[in-house]
């Protein structure tokens, strides 16, 4: 396995390791894990086909592009009040 150098600010690299120390891991090995368990994006529009495909099995559920515009919007509102965004 060969490295990899990233740049980054000293504040962010030491805010990494900051975190990693207290979960036990060095640097490395805490981002590794980060890198294993973050999805990409298609990833995560893979994982919401799969289970809005399931709920339509499950319970009908089928949402228009406009009503899934409008629940993504709400989402977006509320999650930005709860961040301070």
């Amino acid at each position: 396995m060969s490295d990899a150098n990233v740049r980054i600010p000293e504040e962010a690299k030491d805010r990494l390791a900051a975190i990693a120390a207290a979960e036990g891991l060095s640097l490395r090995a805490y981002l590794a894990r980060l890198a294993e368990t973050m999805l990409t994006p298609a990833e995560r529009a893979e994982q919401a086909e799969q289970a809005r495909a399931a709920l339509e099995k499950w319970n009908g559920y089928a949402p228009t592009e406009g009503e899934q515009r409008d629940l993504d919007s709400e989402l977006d509102r509320r999650l930005a009040q709860v961040t301070g965004r």
